[in-house]
């Protein structure tokens, strides 16, 4: 039978990878009117971008193929870290960076780029151009430093 945490972290891994994959098909799917951008709200557009590097654009000469596999690499690596996860969050954590991460490794085998689309910014200083993959990864990250005073609290709350 499966541990309870490491449902948790595969149910992380699953809706970080829904989540992403929906929203980049419909931004793909509506590319034309998103050229070049359309604002949703005063600090936010939405954009059609293919990123052929990594965060901010870094690495983008590097060979699309070498990027897959690195990030595959790193997937099981925390996949490694996940089954060992010792808590809910540590678990949740990890899934959504997994998640995250074979959402832009699906996008660099489909379209050997990463579709990015939200574009915040503040007058005219503008946050490259990211997507709901990076969201959970950021978010997954943070989640990781922030899971043993969670599970601390939990514990103690218990």
């Amino acid at each position: 039978m499966m541990r309870p945490i490491l449902t948790i972290g595969l149910a992380g891994v699953a809706t970080a990878f829904f989540v992403d994959q929906v929203s980049k098909s419909i931004i793909v799917a509506n590319k034309a009117s998103l050229t070049p951008s359309v604002s949703v709200f005063p600090g936010l557009n939405l954009t059609y971008l293919q990123n052929s590097g990594v965060s901010f654009g870094l690495l983008g000469e590097v060979h699309w193929f070498v990027l897959v596999v690195l990030a595959f690499a790193v997937c099981v690596w925390l996949s490694v870290l996940l089954i060992s996860a010792a808590s809910k969050f540590e678990a949740l954590a990890y899934g959504m960076i997994i998640g995250g991460a074979l959402g832009n490794v699906t996008d660099r085998l489909r379209y050997r780029a990463v579709t990015d689309f939200l574009d915040f910014y503040f007058g005219a200083a503008h946050w490259p151009s990211f997507n709901m993959a990076d969201v959970f990864v950021v978010g997954g990250l943070g989640l990781l430093l922030l899971s043993p005073w969670l599970a601390a609290r939990h514990a103690g709350s218990s």
